[in-house]
């Protein structure tokens, strides 16, 4: 009988061992990423039974928050950080957090697979999206007025986008608010005057315009050649940080595997584009 208790008691005691050896990972922030920071968490967990890695979207400003509020462990962000949002990690861990640039993305512009319209320059895009071209028939399209869908402020998309094609301006008062790029690319396959934007991963069950960087140049798709090479006008940096001090262990092997050749194979099965090998170190 005591030498079945000592069984059971060293049992119990070798439960607590590996429990306490179990790494919890959590990653917060933005939409864009989540689809892929899933899959890259299903793979890993796979063939690391010990780690667990809970993900979750809200766009890259929650994930921010998230990470001065030191209630994540990754922020995932489809922007870079701003410096008010750097100065609020300073003061929350007394460093600035570090960046790992984890993939390329080719923001495109979606419309229904219906519409005659099959590409656009920037400025021409602007337009649209700040409310300034109402109607299909100005940039080539059928005689009927334009739906904008685009995101919420709290998107590192809506920002990239509003940064980089508006150049600063306000979207039109009339856009309607998605709650993720899956969200608006729905709206905008069932609405065939819709236009909205979003990454590259998320084209299916629309059509994606070809992009011009001005009227004299030739218009670009999306592709990955394309966005490599930065022929494609509207690409982007797809980002992951993390406190330093956090920064070790198995959030470090992890990080380290989301850039080796295969976490990034993940990258291309999603439909986003790997990093370059050479922006990998």
């Amino acid at each position: 009988m005591k030498a079945l208790k000592s069984t059971s008691l060293l049992a119990a005691a070798l439960a607590l061992a590996v429990s306490a050896q179990a790494e919890n990972i959590t990653v917060k922030g933005s939409d864009t990423l989540v689809v892929l920071a899933q899959k890259w968490a299903e793979a890993y967990m796979g063939k690391h039974a010990d780690t667990k890695i809970q993900v979750t979207g809200g766009g890259s400003g929650t994930g921010f928050a998230a990470l001065q509020n030191k209630t994540t462990d990754l922020a995932n962000a489809s922007r870079k950080i701003k410096p008010a949002e750097i100065t609020t990690c300073i003061k929350a861990f007394g460093k600035r957090p570090t960046e790992y640039k984890v993939c390329l993305d080719g923001l495109s512009v979606f419309v229904s697979a219906d519409n005659a319209v099959k590409e656009l320059t920037v400025a021409q895009i602007a337009d649209i999206f700040n409310g300034k071209t109402k109607n299909w028939k100005e940039v080539g399209g059928a005689d009927a007025p334009i739906t904008v869908y685009s995101r919420e402020n709290s998107s590192g998309t809506y920002e990239f986008f509003k940064e980089n094609v508006l150049q600063g301006k306000d979207f039109a008062s009339s856009a309607q608010t998605m709650p993720g790029t899956a969200a608006v690319l729905q709206a905008v396959a069932k609405d065939k005057n819709g236009i909205g934007y979003g990454g590259a991963a998320y084209g299916a069950g629309a059509k994606h315009l070809a992009v011009k960087k001005d009227d004299a140049s030739p218009a670009i798709e999306p592709t990955e050649d394309n966005v490599i090479k930065g022929l494609y006008p509207i690409w982007r940096y797809l980002y992951v940080y993390v406190n330093p001090a956090l920064d070790k262990g198995e959030v470090a092997k992890y990080l380290t595997w989301i850039r080796s050749d295969e976490g990034q194979k993940i990258v291309k099965d999603v439909g986003y584009f790997p990093l370059p090998k050479n922006l990998r170190e």
